[in-house]
This record gives structure tokens, sequence and C-alpha cells, in this order.
């Protein structure tokens, strides 16, 4: 327990040569499989998904019962599948996505000024992850609550941005009662302490924007059609009772700003990253989208389908940096015998796609950054190649891979058409910092800085 380090992800992969696809751990008392290759998860997803299909929770993702309204979270069942099919039907099918394009094309627009605002010219790099984030919680902000959250004028949207990006950092993060669960009254590292303050400030703002929104639609005033007023009108479904609580409600907006947020700057600062490494690989994706968005045109999600190499870039991105290395661990529902080994009910399980993304049976150059690599296959990572996981499969795989895929390819593309990148002058490709940092996602460690100077067209 105690060797896993600062990157368990890393720790863990690192035993598969001795011990194969299929590791067995103690972690403390509790007792944890991790799936470290493509083999072993095609295994998983295709034929035992549903003896895994639950999840295995942390004390700190329990602060305000959060846990117990989450769609992550939620035990598998019933109430599950109402809340993923609220997502899936009311806020993140095609028809939907489609109709909120617009409000991702301000927000990028304001993020692309932003960016030349604080370069000025200067030559100084800025904190590209930064700015990204704030576009992704502006565009969530909009579709949840048809409003910019985060700007210089917004300070109750600031203090819910700082209060969710606090959340962020101790996500997930396993308490010393999570390893030993007969120990219930110790938080030695002060997460629970903090768990606590944090989700108490964004519950309390979140709180703010639901009963502002009941208050307008009982005097009848305001005229937003948005994801809120789908959750406040929700009925249940087949004539079913099912009306959400308002706490169920807040729970709703803020998994959805913990979802989309973080993991979309964390992905696009690695891609970033990667390029600025790799200067003809960043020349290609520039070129693939000069060729396509032509003049003075603005880069728009539509062009996203005829981009194939700006696609790899992201698939390639995902392979070598996904986001949250173990997906959201997963919880055995009943005894099973997995490859041959018995797995007893309530055994934590770590499916490590940052491993499957190296395994050296499904990728040459394994650890090299190399997005050609997907040129004239059908490889995705939609969950139907197993080697290529990052948002998860089966049926808790991630439910907003739609518009995940719509604002990772939108702000990247973006960013390339409107600026030539480059790494300040005191450091070389070579010296890029590739450290990494742990949170609800893994960053970097040293947050990439870069200077943008703004294209001619």
């Amino acid at each position: 327990m105690f060797s896993l380090g600062s990157a368990p992800h890393r720790t863990i992969a690192e035993l598969e040569p001795k011990y194969g696809s299929v590791v067995w751990l103690k972690l403390g008392s509790v007792n944890t499989m991790a799936v470290l290759t493509a083999k072993a998860a095609t295994e998983l997803f295709k034929n035992h998904d549903l003896s895994f299909a639950d999840r295995s929770i942390v004390e700190t993702m329990k602060a305000h019962g959060y846990h117990n309204g989450s769609l992550a979270l939620t035990p598998y069942g019933s109430a599950w599948r109402v809340l993923r099919r609220i997502c899936t039907v009311e806020m993140f099918a095609n028809k939907r996505i489609n109709e909120t394009g617009e409000i991702r094309g301000r927000c990028v627009e304001n993020m692309l000024t932003w960016i030349e605002k604080d370069g000025n010219g200067n030559g100084n790099g800025i904190p590209v992850g930064r700015f990204v984030f704030l576009a992704a919680f502006n565009m969530l902000g909009n579709l949840m609550l048809s409003r910019d959250l985060v700007g210089p004028e917004s300070e109750t949207g600031m203090e819910f941005y700082g209060a969710m990006r606090r959340v962020m950092e101790w996500s997930g993060r396993p308490n010393v009662s999570d390893l030993f669960p007969w120990i219930r009254c110790i938080d030695l590292q002060g997460l629970k302490r903090r768990a606590n303050r944090d989700m108490g400030i964004a519950f309390g703002i979140a709180s703010g924007f639901v009963k502002e929104r009941i208050k307008q639609r009982e005097t009848g005033g305001g005229n937003e059609k948005d994801f809120l007023d789908v959750l406040l009108e929700f009925e249940g479904y087949n004539g079913e009772s099912g009306k959400l609580s308002e706490t169920e409600i807040i729970i709703f907006i803020l998994e959805i700003f913990l979802a989309g947020t973080e993991t979309t700057s964390t992905t696009i600062e690695w891609a970033m990253t990667e390029l600025l490494r790799n200067p003809s690989t960043m020349a290609k994706a520039k070129d693939e989208i000069s060729n396509i968005v032509v003049n003075t045109e603005k880069f728009q999600e539509n062009h996203i389908d005829n981009l194939p190499y700006l696609q790899a870039v992201m698939k390639e991105t995902l392979r070598l940096h996904p986001p949250i290395p173990f997906l959201i661990p997963r919880r055995a529902v009943r005894d099973t015998n997995f490859m041959g080994y018995f797995v007893p009910k309530n055994t934590q399980v770590f499916v490590n796609v940052w491993a499957i993304g190296r395994d050296q049976e499904c990728w040459y150059d394994a650890s090299c950054f190399k997005p050609d690599r997907f040129l004239g296959t059908n490889a995705d990572y939609r969950g139907q190649h197993f080697e290529l996981i990052p948002f998860g499969a089966g049926r808790r795989m991630c439910v907003g891979l739609t518009l995940g895929h719509r604002m990772l390819h939108f702000v990247l593309g973006s960013l390339l058409r409107e600026f030539d990148w480059e790494l300040e002058s005191s450091v070389g490709p070579e010296d890029v910092d590739m450290k990494e940092r742990m949170g609800i996602t893994v960053g970097k460690l040293v947050p990439l800085k870069a200077v943008p100077r703004k294209c001619v067209s």
C-alpha cells in the first residue's frame, strides 16, 4: 500500500511483466484487482461487465451525501438507470448538443480573446490549461444554467469556480478509513474536513442558482430552456413518479462540472504539450486545419469530421494521457470467476487505462507520441476498442462522451487555428517537464506555459 507512490497508475503498471494481465493487491484491508492489458479489459467488459457494475466509493465523495445522487457513483440499478436516461435523452443527445453549438462557439471565442490579451505580443508564456478550464466552465455553465460563470465581473462565479477546483484536488483520494474500514473517526490527512468544507461551499452556491430559477419560474420570468429547466420539470418515465428533489438537482449540477471541466483542460494541456515537443506534428495538424478552414473563417464544430489528423492527435493524447488513469474504480457485486481467478464480492477493481494505452501487444513504440498510427484505422475511444478506453466502456462508461468529443476537438482546433505556439525562450522541446500530479485527473505537475502569436490570415 505504501509503495504505490504519487503515481500509482505507473507503479501498478510496472507489475504486469512479472505478474501478468491481472494483479491482486491488498490496499490496507481492501481487496483490489487491477486490470492491466487490453486482453484483460476485453474479457471484463465483454463477459463480466455486469458482475463489476457497482462503484468503489471513498469517504471524500460522501461529503454532503454527494454519492447518493451522483450518476457516476450511484449503485447499478433502477435509480442509476433513471439518471443515465435523463442524460442520454435530455442532455447529451445529438440534437441537444447541436442546438447548443453557438454557446460553445461564444465561450471559445472569449477564451481566444483572453489568451490574446494575456499574451499581448510580449513573448511571455501563458498558462494554457487555465484558459481552457475557464472556457469549459462557461460552456457547461451555459448548458446547465444559461449563464457565463467565470469572467472579469463574476464574483459568485469565481467563488463557485474556486470551490469546484478545490473539490477536484481532493476528489477520489483515499482516506485512512477507506483502507481500514473499521477506523471511522480518524482523518489524519484532513481530507474529510476539506471535503465537507469545499463541497459545502459549492452546494451553497449551486443551491442559490436553483432557488433563483425556481423563483423565476413561479413569477413567469426568465426565458431559459436549459438543462436546469429539464431537471426541474422532470416527472419520471413511463408514468412512474420520479420528480427530483432539490438536493438531487444540485448534485446533478455539481457532477456535470466535476466531470467536464478538469478532464477537458487537462487533456488539452497534454495535447498542446505533446505538439510543442513534436514541432513537425504541430505543423502537420495546423496545415490540415488551414486546408479546411480557409481565409478568415473561424474554426467550427462542423469542421471536426473533415480533420482526420486532428482526431488522430486527440486519440494519441488520450492514449498516452488518459485524464482518469484508473477510470472510476468498480466493485464486484458478486463472487466472480475472472480469467481463472476467484474474485470475491466487494473487491475493488482498477481498470488501468494508462497501462492499457501502453500495452505493447497493441501498440508499437508504445511510449512515443505518434498520431499517424491512427490514420487509416477505425480505432476509436467510444467503448468498442478495448485497447483505447479513456472514457471507459460497458454500462458505466462516460455518459458525456459525445459532448466531450466535441469540446476537446473544438478547443484544440481553435487554439491551433488562431495562434502559432512556441515554448518560452528558455525551454527547448526536450526540456519540457512531463512529471504528473494526481487530483481528480492526472495533469502536469508543472503547468504548461506557451507563447501564443496571433496567426495572420
